[in-house]
């Protein structure tokens, strides 16, 4: 099989720059369900913007690339070894040429191995069958979404649901908690997978494996058909909305599973997805290992006309939302960088604010070293972006491949003190965080600013030049970038006031989830 290593190179580049075209169907009907003259409007509108973007530039959807996950069925003597060795070959070229960003780490040393290798890192499950050819089938699933699966044990107590027995009832309440609690944290309006029963190991894989069907598909066993459509009919009632704005949409798609169990265990697991859902799959000839076709629909052709309708549309979208901005209490505001705490004090939760300036990238262990150590240069009035970049280098220096926001509550047991102790009077990331953070934005003079997760194409265009980096030994993703950007727009969520947009949908969406707390399968 020469051409085996190619076509798993081919199928990972497809899976992390072009999402499928039943995926895309589910994003355009997310899309027509939202009011376009909102934040969660015009969430929805970048989302889409940002998918045209990474297909005509080949580039990451989304910069956290995820882990990737490949389910193998070969035919009976195909030596999986070799092909082990050569899916290894395909990730680390995906690696090198920016498909992909290096995400495999020690897990005790946080040593970053740099090109997706490691122990258990690339997932390759295989199992044989009677058919004389290869399905190959791949799922990049980022952190921020990964964070949100969730399991029950039944019978469970379930917040604003009361109790969930062990039955179909208590499932489907476990299913409509499991949306519920992921808020806008793992990029929503997303995707999730269900699968009822096994162990604790078995469960959330079957869980995973129901995010590789077909979004159109038809579940056969009539009691879960009937469980799909009911959460497709009712979550989105939740008002979590995109990106935990609020709004219409929370979810595009539910597929459940089911499988025997322990009499004494009763599991239901969650896999929640976010909209980036990337996963593709290739049937491959077992002879010379070349890709006979493609097993989800490859994406939309996009036309000329159609990307020009797609261009109008977010002009109209920008000036519809102007309008509502002019018509409350919000704004836009253009921040450059130094920013001052008169600044930070005037905004409110819900203006939009468009940052000029330099930047500077910060995660998990940027913040755990902030703690007890200086910062590399001057943060006072900086802005800290929680974002892991895809990045690449030439002989001109580096560039920003993609770079979207990762999820910021991670930050939260750090971020109130370090915005102090170094005058730090913004950061960006997505999903919001907590009550800690929330008290030190208002003592210090600070804001929280809610970027679209996953649109890591749509602010990649954003950054003119990469300034420096220090920290390179944490790795790429957790290195600290000096990013000097240009028309950065954020909305504000949390400010210097005390309020905080993400508890007011929470709260708003548990009062929401009391609805569904009295039996509907008998």
């Amino acid at each position: 099989m020469n051409s085996f290593e190619q076509s798993v190179y081919e199928l990972v580049v497809e899976t992390s720059t072009n999402l499928p075209g039943d995926v895309r169907a589910a994003v355009q009907r997310g899309k027509a369900a939202e009011n376009k003259a909102t934040r969660a409007g015009l969430a929805l509108s970048t989302i889409a913007d940002n998918i045209t973007m990474a297909e005509e530039q080949i580039s990451p959807i989304c910069q956290d690339t995820g882990m990737p996950t490949f389910i193998v069925h070969t035919p009976i003597g195909a030596n999986q070894i070799q092909m082990k060795r050569d899916i290894h070959a395909a990730i680390v070229r995906a690696t090198k040429e920016g498909k992909l960003r290096p995400n495999s780490v020690d897990s005790l040393t946080g040593e970053n191995s740099g090109d997706n290798l490691g122990a258990g890192t690339p997932v390759i499950h295989f199992e044989q069958w009677e058919k004389d050819e290869i399905d190959l089938r791949l799922i990049l699933k980022g952190g921020g979404c990964e964070n949100k699966n969730i399991q029950y044990s039944l019978p469970a107590e379930l917040e604003g649901l009361g109790k969930a027995g062990r039955d179909l009832d208590g499932i489907r309440k476990c299913i409509m908690h499991a949306i519920y609690q992921a808020q806008g944290q793992g990029c929503s309006a997303g995707f999730i997978g269900v699968g009822i029963g096994g162990d604790r190991t078995t469960g959330y894989e079957l869980a995973k494996q129901q995010l590789f069907r077909h979004l159109e598909d038809n579940n056969p066993n009539p009691q879960l058909a009937e469980l799909e459509n009911y959460v497709m009919d009712n979550a989105n009632k939740l008002g979590i909305g995109t990106m935990g704005f609020g709004g219409e949409v929370t979810l595009l798609g539910c597929k459940v599973g089911a499988m025997n169990r322990l009499p004494a265990s009763f599991y239901v697991s969650v896999a929640y997805n976010c909209w980036a859902f990337r996963r593709q799959g290739v049937v491959i000839d077992a002879s010379t290992g070349e890709i006979n076709s493609w097993i989800y629909p490859r994406g939309f052709e996009v036309s000329m006309s159609a990307a020009e309708t797609e261009q109008e549309e977010m002009q109209e979208v920008l000036m519809e939302t102007e309008e509502q901005t002019a018509a409350t209490s919000s704004k836009q505001v253009v921040l450059h960088t130094p920013i001052t705490e008169e600044q930070i004090r005037s905004l409110h939760v819900g203006d939009v604010v468009v940052i000029k300036g330099e930047m500077h990238t910060g995660r998990d262990a940027l913040h755990k070293y902030l703690m007890d150590h200086d910062a590399p240069l001057d943060l006072n009035g900086s802005v800290i972006y929680h974002c892991g970049p895809v990045m690449l280098k030439d002989e001109n220096g580096w560039h920003v491949k993609a770079a979207g926001p990762t999820t910021s509550i991670r930050e939260e047991p750090y971020q109130g003190d370090i915005m102090k102790k170094f005058g730090i009077r913004a950061v960006i990331g997505k999903g919001g965080m907590g009550p800690k953070t929330l008290a030190a934005l208002q003592e210090h003079g600070g804001v929280y600013l809610n970027a679209i997760g996953g649109a890591a194409q749509y602010y990649a265009e954003c950054i003119k030049q990469v300034n420096g980096v220090d920290f390179m030994e944490f790795g790429i993703p957790e290195a600290m970038w000096h990013l000097e950007v240009d028309g950065f727009a954020a909305i504000v969520t949390m400010d210097s006031h005390g309020n905080s947009l993400h508890a007011e949908v929470e709260k708003d969406s548990l009062e929401k989830l009391g609805q569904f707390k009295e039996p509907v399968f008998k």
